[in-house]
């Protein structure tokens, strides 16, 4: 049975938790609180798989609350709701420790999966959020990987790349082909691949311009 604490200061809100997973078969609605630090005080004493609370909270804001139990308690997972778009606070809610954030205009079949989820280990999020925060992620790897790189590698990797063998990389960069076999171990081992293939792909997919 997934355990799972609502903290939210409406009661029509709460009290529709309560009823909604009343007889659920795998999720039991433990608790229901209205104030942000109280959440401390209940996981300090109680058992709770998962935490579904509102953004603004009395006394305590809840993203400031997620840093907290996340610091505390990590083996919580916790999805925000609240009506605010989720543009302003979906990604901010995700870096602060959250595993979801969900629009309380969504119907209770969401939150049901999002508990799923969140439960697993998984991040949920509304698929436009979700392409958002994994196009973010994609730009900053790549970012990293290229930093990684030096000036001559970029070179050797955008040739191979194009489909150029070793020995026309050697004469386009004016080096011998054993120095360009030197450069292509580098690459194996900066991109983590182990094959040619595998690094012509990523070649192409970091912006090497």
């Amino acid at each position: 049975m997934i355990k799972v604490l609502v903290v939210d200061n409406h009661p029509i809100v709460t009290t529709g938790f309560e009823l909604y997973f009343k007889n659920h078969k795998d999720i039991s609605i433990i608790k229901t609180l209205g104030s942000g630090v109280d959440i401390f005080d209940f996981v300090r004493n109680h058992e709770v798989d998962v935490i579904i609370s509102e953004i603004e909270l009395p006394e305590l804001n809840g993203i400031t609350a997620i840093r907290a139990i996340k610091k505390e308690y990590g083996h919580i997972n916790i999805i925000m709701f609240s009506y605010h778009p989720e543009e302003i606070y979906a990604i901010s809610v995700i870096k602060a420790g959250a595993s979801s954030y969900i629009l309380k205009s969504e119907p209770l079949e969401v939150i049901e999966k999002a508990i799923y989820d969140v439960n697993k280990g998984k991040i949920h999020l509304s698929e436009k959020m979700s392409k958002h925060l994994n196009y973010n992620d994609t730009k900053m790897s790549k970012s990293r990987i290229y930093k990684r790189l030096s000036a001559r590698e970029v070179e050797v990797l955008k040739l191979l790349s194009s489909g150029k063998k070793n020995k026309e990389i050697a004469v386009e960069l004016d080096i011998n082909e054993k120095t360009v076999s030197t450069y292509k171990a580098r690459l194996f081992k900066k991109l983590n691949v182990n094959n040619l293939i595998d690094l012509v792909n990523q070649g192409k997919q970091i912006d090497l311009n």
